[in-house]
């Protein structure tokens, strides 16, 4: 087994004696810096810490102009030394070296990751580099934290984590953008005496896809387990290069049996503050340097979400309010639209100063599961829409009125006959249940203040680019 002592362990030990005790470390150099009295030192970084370990080289080593020669950004290193207070500022402990082992060589003139600033466009056409810098650094650990804190949230609550399925026959959305799964040989797919694709012949028999959503297959769950919650990868075949959009994302869906469109709108406001408070609490160094590097006034930002009380208004409240402010939006505003980012942001940013949950939405924008409000001209719907954000979360009570939601299929031109067990839910033991969609890394732009979509994945896929 290899030695090595985690350099954020190293950190965050108490201050060690003078004499020091032995160690070995390993990491990338991020830099070196040679001085005038035959001393050099290298920033050490392991991935563990956002900080590095300064390593002091003295120049006794054994081959040290040899050795200097070859430490460079990138290099890959094992040291063997004496773990001591340090005696410069900036860091609380250094690292003595008696050994250095170039473990991995770095050529200076080839490595596209060089000290100077680089531009968060420029890193993303170096996908498997692009974790050797800070600000990726920062914004992955973020990312992993909060993945604890949506598991720990649901967890403490009670709810059961279930996988549902990635091949998917059913169609959430009901909007045709999907990514097909087939065997076939797509330049040649068996026909039949019509003319038209032979799906018998497939796999599956059937026409299959990438999930969109786990929400159908989650709510059948829930319709036996009481709460579930489902967190895992979706697709979505939409030609889209906004900063907003991927083709392959995580999306975290509860659906809570017994539950109505109030009890929805409060777990998911209580889902966010929990989230935004675990990552203010776990990742303070990653959140500062963030707030330094890309997002002013982040940490004050966070903070007043962590402790917000969401102000809630209904969507015709919402489009009357955005009437009145007399402002020259880009999309005009008038019942029946879809709100746009301009809009949710002027909600929540002049209009309520603080977060919003907006609700009972036109049925002609949302889906057909969602449930019929009483006049049938809005459905019991809701987006949690935040600062600088815009819409964070889309939930709803789901429709459990078996002849209203085929009513609801027939008007969405969705054929009740391909909905078989969705519709059994309603036939058997049917109860009002709801449940919510929240965009993994939608959470992770706002607690991280990143302005796109494609910096908080390590490999976003979007139109065009798949690396």
């Amino acid at each position: 087994m290899i030695a090595r002592t985690r350099i954020a362990d190293l950190l965050a030990a108490p201050a060690p004696s003078a004499e020091g005790r032995a160690i070995t470390v390993h990491g990338w150099a991020r830099s070196r810096r040679d001085s005038k009295a035959g001393i050099s030192f290298v920033d050490l970084n392991d991935g563990s810490s956002l900080n590095g370990l300064q390593i002091v080289i003295p120049a006794t080593l054994s081959g040290y102009a040899d050795l200097i020669k070859g430490i460079h950004l990138g290099t890959a290193l094992r040291i063997d030394g004496l773990l001591v207070p340090s005696q410069g500022r900036g860091q609380t402990v250094e690292v003595q070296a008696t050994a250095v082992d170039i473990t991995g060589a770095c050529d200076p003139e080839r490595f596209p990751i060089q000290k100077q600033a680089m531009t968060m466009e420029h890193l993303r056409t170096l996908p498997h580099l692009r974790a050797r810098t800070r600000t990726i650094q920062a914004i992955m650990r973020v990312r992993s934290v909060l993945a604890g804190a949506v598991h720990r949230f649901f967890q403490e609550r009670g709810f059961i984590y279930v996988h549902t399925p990635i091949i998917t026959g059913a169609d959430c959305e009901g909007a045709g953008k999907q990514f097909h799964v087939t065997t076939f040989d797509v330049g040649a797919p068996p026909r039949g005496p019509d003319g038209a694709v032979d799906w018998a012949q497939d796999f599956f028999a059937r026409p299959v896809h990438l999930t969109v959503s786990g929400q159908l297959e989650g709510e059948t769950y829930a319709c036996g387990l009481g709460d579930i919650y489902t967190f895992g990868p979706t697709f979505r075949a939409e030609n889209s290069n906004t900063p907003r959009h991927l083709a392959e994302f995580w999306m975290i869906e509860p659906e809570m049996a017994f539950c109505d469109l109030d009890g929805d709108r409060a777990v998911a406001c209580d889902f966010v503050r929990a989230c935004v408070a675990d990552a203010l609490a776990r990742c303070a160094p990653e959140i500062a340097f963030l707030e330094q590097q890309q997002s002013p006034g982040l940490h004050a930002s966070l903070e007043t979400l962590a402790g917000a009380e969401f102000a809630h208004l209904t969507y015709s409240e919402a489009i009357s309010a955005l009437e009145r402010s007399k402002r020259a939006f880009e999309f005009p505003v008038q019942w029946g639209i879809d709100l746009q980012s301009e809009h949710e942001r002027w909600l929540v940013e002049e209009h309520c100063k603080r977060p919003v949950v907006v609700t009972n939405y036109p049925k002609g924008i949302k889906a057909f599961y969602m449930r019929l409000d009483p006049g049938e001209q809005t459905v019991s719907a809701m987006d949690v829409l935040v600062p600088r954000m815009g819409e964070l979360i889309g939930g709803s009570q789901r429709e459990e009125r078996l002849d209203v939601l085929e009513a609801r299929m027939r008007e969405c031109h969705l054929d009740p006959a391909a909905y078989a067990g969705y519709l059994d839910l309603r036939r058997f033991g049917s109860v009002p249940h709801a449940g919510f969609g929240l965009g993994f890394e939608r959470l992770v732009c706002l607690v991280t203040g990143t302005q796109n979509i494609r910096d908080v994945i390590p490999y976003p896929r979007t139109p065009g680019s798949c690396p």
